[in-house]
């Protein structure tokens, strides 16, 4: 339970500092202009992965009993385009919420249709951390583009069936490296494509480099190992954090202010997952 609990938690960091950097790469603030656009982003974030995971993986001594799906690696090339697509036209807030509350509704939509079903106290814990999420991000919600939205429920889709297709994975390093390897044919795809409009700056290859190699390839894997051990009701709600701890990272590391709007979402949004987490404990046992 408490390794499960680390894992969880690790990966939640990735997510939120992976979000920082697509931020900084697709959407700078105070005018700056973009330093990457949202092709070369994602193929450098992929190729960058998949470099990094090849590299972990041949120091790997264990025999690779897995090598991963069609399914998961386009659901993670779909959900990687999508998000970095959609960065462009959509705000962090609008963007937030639709992201996640797509992932929501895939990994409940699933897991309600392979015959799940979700307790009262369940679904007041994601009601709860959910509405907490929502007035986190209202300050920042405006109204989206049709394309932009769009594209972010179909990133969210996408990233709930590939969390869904990580449950209870025996090998998580291996399942997450041969599904960035099979993202290949997709990035060759995508480059073709776009090949004349590609353009990036230095500071645009490092941050997508970053993004690729530490908080996706390792922060996948990290999620992925604690995927075993997470129910799937769990494994959604808990994703709701990652803008808090976007939030508490920007308290530590630039001194943002404290505020009631951070305190009370968090409260909401902690609460609800320790709901329902307590909730599968008790049932556990």
């Amino acid at each position: 339970m408490f390794k499960t609990t680390l894992y969880t938690l690790f990966a939640l960091i990735a997510f939120a500092g992976n979000s920082v950097l697509c931020r900084l790469a697709l959407a700078p603030e105070d005018g700056n202009t973009q330093v990457i656009d949202a092709a070369s982003f994602t193929i450098i974030r992929l190729l960058a992965g998949i470099f990094t995971l090849a590299i972990i993986l041949s120091f790997n001594r264990k025999k690779a009993s897995s090598k991963g799906s069609w399914t998961g690696a386009f659901a993670l090339f779909a959900y990687a385009a999508g998000f970095s697509y959609a960065y462009i036209t959509l705000d962090t807030g609008t963007g937030a919420l639709v992201l996640f509350g797509s992932v929501q509704l895939t990994l409940i939509g699933i897991n309600l249709a392979k015959g799940g079903r979700l307790a009262m106290t369940e679904w007041s814990g994601l009601l709860i951390a959910f509405v907490g999420f929502v007035y986190l991000v209202l300050p920042n919600i405006g109204t989206p583009s049709i394309s932009g939205f769009i594209l972010m429920t179909l990133a969210g889709l996408a990233w709930g069936l590939y969390t869904y297709k990580g449950l209870g994975v025996s090998n998580p390093l291996a399942e997450t490296s041969f599904n960035f390897f099979r993202t290949l044919p997709f990035v060759a795809v995508l480059t073709a494509l776009t090949w004349t409009h590609l353009s990036a700056s230095t500071q645009g290859i490092l941050l997508a480099v970053a993004s690729g190699a530490i908080t996706s390839a390792v922060g996948y894997t990290i999620w992925y190992m604690a995927l075993r051990q997470l129910h799937p009701t769990i494994a959604a709600v808990s994703q709701l954090s990652v803008p808090v701890i976007a939030a508490i990272g920007g308290l530590i590391f630039v001194n943002e202010p404290m505020t009631s709007r951070l305190m009370i979402s968090t409260a909401m949004i902690l609460g609800g997952i320790a709901l329902i987490v307590f909730y599968r404990y008790k049932a556990a046992n």
